[in-house]
């Protein structure tokens, strides 16, 4: 997989990411409860781990850095309704072991890089490119958990770039119900839901993958 060409192919679509300024005034979705949901955003949860990068494959210190590159060189990106507590979304946040694999794949590399490492990787692909795959993990206007999850096999969800994932629910003897996310490249594995209902209770819930979801199909 080329660096370059990869970046290329992901820009191109980039322009869709204006779709999220329209999207993200839709209602939310029924939680399942009656007690009114909180406003903290995903971006507190995010930036309340201040370990930074480290060897916790299971955290979220490259997508955090991601996230704070674009808002810091675009901050007017749709990026930054992840620090609008009172809007409505749904994230899928790769791991820190999702953006190594990543970064392994694009860098052609062996091995697995360190988390600071895979961030240079991601961070090289430029502003826009990362600004068009955080947009594509954002489902805005929803506040899904776990349960309504579990329930949504086949569904088509609409993400902040315009374009759709596809729920998959499956079952697995020693897991029981499972969830994967099915993107728009056919050639790499699936990411797997690993983490359900992060700031639960909350408009903005995010679930963790362990993968990073690809707007276009790569060979």
């Amino acid at each position: 997989m080329n660096i370059v060409r990869l970046a290329t192919r992901i820009a191109a679509g980039a322009t869709a990411t204006v779709l999220a300024t329209v999207a993200l005034g839709a209602p939310a979705q029924a939680h399942g409860k009656t007690k009114p949901l909180g406003t903290k955003s995903l971006a507190a949860v995010l930036t309340a781990d201040k370990s930074g990068f480290d060897r916790n494959a299971r955290d979220f210190d490259v997508l955090t850095a991601a996230v704070l590159a674009v808002l810091d060189a675009k901050p007017g990106s749709p990026v930054k309704v992840l620090t609008d507590g009172s809007v409505a979304l749904t994230a899928f946040v790769p791991n820190d072991g999702a953006f190594r694999q990543l970064a392994k794949e694009v860098s052609k590399s062996r091995t697995l890089p360190s988390e600071k490492a895979a961030f240079t990787t991601v961070a090289g692909l430029g502003i826009d490119t990362v600004e068009a795959v955080l947009l594509y993990h954002v489902v805005p206007g929803a506040t899904v958990d776990r349960k309504a999850a579990l329930k949504s096999d086949g569904a088509k969800l609409t993400t902040a770039a315009g374009a759709t994932i596809t729920v998959d629910v499956y079952r697995t003897w020693w897991h029981g119900k499972r969830i994967q996310l099915i993107d728009a490249d056919r050639n790499d594995r699936n990411p797997r839901i690993v983490a359900f209902d992060i700031n639960k209770g909350n408009k903005q819930i995010a679930h963790g993958i362990d993968r990073v979801l690809r707007p276009v199909d790569l060979p």
